[in-house]
């Protein structure tokens, strides 16, 4: 890299336009969507795509509710020609879809191009040719004369070749090429022209497209340029004004966006955002944004995985895993602190009010993308990513404190692991933390009687368990199942805290029990219990509780032991 980049390159003008309305607009309604995956895409993949492919990508496009798609280059190769003859022969064009073709501005080119689409019931004829100062000098070694001859003559070409077969609706598409950067004055001058042979009608509208060939500025200026075009036009209410903006600078979806706002009317992209170069914009991103603020897309992206995984697969190249809304982490949260946050709006949520959950701009439901990809656990995760995954894959609903508790075993599995802990590991471990036989104690059963001792119920317990493999029974009364069994069992346990749940829903569902209690004064100390009945999974957790104690005695035993 220079020192002084500014001897090396040009900074971009910015756009005199001072009383500017864009940035006073939103977004209410969708644009005119127009796929050019088949097109640019295709063109931008070190394997074009064969037909086969290509049909099976045109109908996933139709599905998601595409109305225009550039389906081919059809003078460009043998392979598009034949592709865009097979939508028509085989009538596999939908009565709402129209196709688009583009050519450049060559008599034989265009005469080739409007041959592949005849017999189409609507069809889109794209013609463009490159106005910006470096193509007319280096490329054409011409001036604005030139570059407008070009675009005149094409026109007239297109004019005459589509005439010649009534049966097709025709629409006439024209690019001034590297439209970002040509002078606005030059773009107008060239785009007057062409609408003047063509003679566009409010009823017969004409689609003038704006590329940002090249992203050479800031997104707002290329939204000054749109609205200046949008303002000086000729023939404005005969003008379908389309933008085709590329990511050389990495804000298309930007760009795009505030161009709607300058009054465009449609914008052509792709699926993920593939493209030439560095790619142009990315129509799933920029549909779903406007998702994300109330305005429906027009477009269906509910099979948002099935979706990404055809596009992968036609294009052979890979979506990222950060990609906005449809790459495999997006909607994943590995640390804590937003896995704590996620976990409470979920908790908060009420179905049917506005979507409010934290770092989910959107409901992953509504991609039909499931819950159990939002949070994941690794070494960078607390508590409330650990609770959540038992709380949405099993049903645990986790005391904060034991939340607390359980988040140390998991780290500590991370930890040693060095991996992520799925959700299948962090309820292992829970159940061999909390809920499996220690050896010291086994719950048989145990049958709960209640009573009257004058003006008070009290509850009498017998218990039935196994301690160190022999057979024990015992007997206790309290003012509560969990005071009788404590009674029972020796009094020597204090109840810090109680909570139960029902582990999914029927006649047939168990019941889970969390105690913290603290036993001969020690510290505190959790157990679990699961049973049909929440009686007996009280007194489960009450065991586990104790066994958990004893073991960890034991374990502080045997550290003595070999220290001594």
């Amino acid at each position: 890299m220079i020192t002084n980049p500014a001897s090396k390159y040009r900074a971009f003008v910015p756009v005199q336009l001072h009383d500017r309305r864009w940035p006073g607009r939103t977004l209410e309604k969708p644009p005119i969507w127009m796929s050019t995956d088949l097109r640019d895409g295709n063109q931008s993949l070190i394997d074009p795509m064969s037909v086969d492919t290509k049909l099976r990508f045109f109908e996933m496009l139709v599905e998601i509710g595409f109305k225009e798609i550039e389906v081919a280059f059809p003078a460009a190769s043998d392979t598009d020609f034949n592709f865009v003859r097979r939508l028509i022969e085989e009538d596999r064009i939908p009565e709402d879809v129209t196709i688009e073709v583009l050519t450049q501005a060559r008599e034989d080119l265009i005469a080739r191009t409007v041959e592949s689409v005849v017999g189409a019931r609507r069809a889109i004829v794209h013609l463009y040719n490159p106005t910006a100062p470096q193509f007319r000098r280096i490329v054409y070694n011409t001036d604005v004369a030139g570059v407008k001859a070009i675009a005149e003559q094409g026109t007239r070409w297109v004019k005459h070749y589509t005439s010649q077969h009534p049966e097709t609706e025709w629409v006439y598409q024209y690019s001034p090429e590297v439209f970002s950067g040509t002078e606005l004055a030059v773009a107008k001058e060239v785009c007057d022209a062409v609408s003047a042979i063509w003679q566009p009608t409010p009823e017969h509208r004409m689609i003038f497209n704006l590329p940002a060939t090249v992203e050479m500025s800031t997104p707002n200026v290329y939204a000054d340029q749109v609205e200046w075009m949008d303002r000086n036009l000729a023939r404005r209410d005969s003008i379908v004004i389309s933008v085709h903006p590329h990511n050389d600078r990495g804000t298309a979806v930007a760009a795009a966006e505030l161009a709607l706002m300058a009054s465009a009317d449609r914008v052509e992209g792709c699926l993920f955002g593939n493209g030439e170069r560095t790619g142009n914009v990315d129509i799933v991103t920029l549909a779903l944004n406007l998702y994300s603020q109330g305005v429906h897309p027009g477009l269906d992206f509910s099979r948002i995985e099935a979706i990404r995984r055809t596009v992968e697969e036609c294009n052979q190249l890979p979506v990222h895993p950060r990609h906005p809304y449809a790459g495999e982490l997006v909607f994943t949260a590995f640390s804590g602190s937003h896995q704590d946050a996620i976990k409470k709006g979920f908790a908060q949520r009420v179905e049917g009010e506005i979507w409010e959950v934290p770092y989910l701009p959107i409901d992953p439901a509504d991609l039909n993308r499931g819950y159990e990809a939002v949070v994941r656990v690794n070494s960078q995760s607390g508590k409330g990513g650990v609770s959540f995954l038992l709380q949405q894959q099993y049903g645990l609903e986790l005391p904060r404190r034991l939340q607390i508790e359980f988040s140390r075993v998991v780290k500590a599995f991370t930890d040693r692991e060095g991996r992520e802990a799925t959700s299948a590991d962090i309820f292992a471990l829970f159940e061999q933390a909390y809920l499996q036989d220690n050896g010291a104690y086994s719950f048989e059963d145990a049958d709960v009687t209640t009573h009257s001792h004058g003006d008070k119920g009290a509850t009498e317990v017998q218990i039935q368990f196994m301690e160190q493999g022999k057979a024990r029974t015992v007997n206790g009364i309290g003012n509560g199942t969990i005071d009788a069994a404590v009674k029972a069992l020796g009094g020597n346990i204090s109840i810090i805290d109680y909570h139960e749940h029902a582990l999914g829903t029927g006649s047939e569902v168990e019941a889970v029990c969390y105690i913290e209690m603290q036993i001969d004064d020690g510290s505190a100390i959790f157990g679990v219990g699961v049973h049909r009945n929440i009686i007996s999974a009280a007194i489960k957790a009450i065991f586990n509780g104790l066994g958990r104690h004893r073991a960890a005695a034991r374990s502080e035993e045997e550290m003595e032991a070999i220290a001594s």
